[in-house]
């Protein structure tokens, strides 16, 4: 079993509302992927403005998964306006 984290960072501007369904929209894009643990670190200042944001709300979501997270996966994030940047790294 593959354990990845995904790191987002949210535009500061979104809701707990908003941030809950950002997060259970992801787990449905992450497939058979299970998802161990959902850390929010909170809304911290950017060293750069990202689309003219100044802020962000940093998510750190560990997944186990028995496949490579696809590359739809990707696509995905790239095109939700509520993520202002992502990362997803491969543990060993």
């Amino acid at each position: 079993m593959r354990s990845y984290d995904v790191a987002l960072v949210l535009r500061a501007s979104s809701t707990s509302t908003q941030k809950e369904k950002l997060i259970d929209a992801i787990k449905k894009w992450l497939g058979s992927a299970k998802v161990v643990k959902v850390d929010e670190w909170g809304k911290k200042k950017l060293s750069y403005p990202i689309k003219k944001e100044s802020e962000g709300i940093y998510v750190i979501l560990s997944v186990e998964s028995d496949e490579s997270l696809k590359g739809d996966f990707e696509k995905r994030m790239l095109m939700e306006e509520a993520i202002l940047r992502h990362l997803v790294l491969r543990r060993n």
